[in-house]
């Protein structure tokens, strides 16, 4: 249990977001005080290269409720949210963007979603996004149609920062990388299905400039990827690549086998007949085999190192009795 339990946390990721800051600290901390939540604003600053982290240090000299993390150089926002998970001690943990795009005013719905109905994940849905049709709309749409084939989570809008997690969850997920698109996702993974959305207000950003370009929806789709991949394969990469290798150089030999034996028959019969080496086919054959025997061996080479992971066996158990005998 983590000492000094609060009831809410408030994850606010930044880079070079100081004009913001103070009218999102006051907003948050109005809404919490009509709430009566005993609350903490963790504010992550990412190697901020603007005057951020001091409008911070003068924001937690005049309320004790805001609490700062400074990154030397710029991490990215899955490190700072990992840092920020990591000293969250509120029993429903929030995360929101720093733009005023995302609405404190959303919290108490939310907070009720997640201790009165026992969501485990309360994901925010931008229904009416305030951003460019073109370079937002119209890409969000297809990533999230496709990250909805993918993960099976029925969200409209994965990546909205406005989110609820319970305290439980944050703590059982290692974020990295670009992955925090997907947090439900790894919520789901380690076990946390309860999964649902809320429309939420967006509003067009106040001051500054996004940071994130068109770039990231190729990167998010390739983190897709590979979180699935890992998530279904990561610690039994034999039944991937031994299969794909195993199929490659069954159908590579049988190729092989084919020419050889079709080449032995004209001969036998007299009829014309091309050298093995002078068909394509051959060839093809021989790639194949190549190529199944390589992903075989990266097969077993995963297998070792798998079952030498010093986690292979890490399981989160969250339910337990005294007597372990008991019927």
């Amino acid at each position: 249990m983590i000492n000094n339990m609060l009831d809410i946390s408030v994850i606010v990721p930044l880079f070079n977001e100081a004009e913001s800051l103070p009218e999102l600290a006051a907003w948050i901390a109005r809404v919490m005080d009509q709430g009566g939540w005993t609350y903490e604003i963790l504010m992550v600053d990412d190697g901020s290269t603007d005057a951020s982290w001091a409008v911070i240090k003068d924001l937690a000299k005049s309320n004790p409720s805001v609490r700062g993390i400074s990154f030397r150089r710029n991490y990215g926002k899955s490190a700072a949210l990992f840092c920020g998970f990591r000293q969250a001690r509120g029993e429903v943990v929030f995360t929101m963007d720093a733009d005023l795009q995302d609405s404190p005013d959303e919290i108490p719905d939310m907070y009720r979603m997640v201790k009165e109905e026992g969501w485990d994940v309360v994901s925010g849905w931008k229904q009416h996004r305030k951003d460019n049709a073109i370079t937002k709309n119209l890409p969000s749409k297809l990533y999230n149609a496709t990250a909805r084939r993918v993960t099976g989570i029925k969200l409209h809008d994965m990546n909205c920062g406005l989110k609820a997690y319970r305290n439980e969850v944050v703590k059982s997920v290692e974020v990295y990388g670009e992955m925090h698109r997907y947090i439900p996702y790894l919520a789901k993974n380690a076990g946390f299905g309860r999964i649902t959305e809320k429309p939420v207000h967006h509003s067009k950003r106040k001051f500054g400039k996004s940071k994130f370009g068109m770039e990231r929806f190729v990167n998010g789709f390739l983190d897709l990827m590979s979180l699935s991949f890992l998530s279904t394969f990561g610690k039994k990469p034999m039944h991937f690549f031994g299969f794909s290798g195993l199929l490659m150089f069954i159908i590579g030999g049988i190729m092989a086998i084919w020419i050889i034996v079709a080449k032995l028959v004209h001969q036998a019969q007299g009829v014309r007949f091309r050298a093995v080496t002078d068909q394509p086919l051959f060839y093809l054959a021989l790639v194949a085999v190549i190529l199944g025997a390589m992903f075989f061996l990266a097969g077993l080479l995963g297998e070792m190192i798998s079952r030498s992971a010093p986690e292979r066996n890490k399981i989160t158990i969250f339910v337990g009795c005294n007597n372990l005998n008991d019927d």
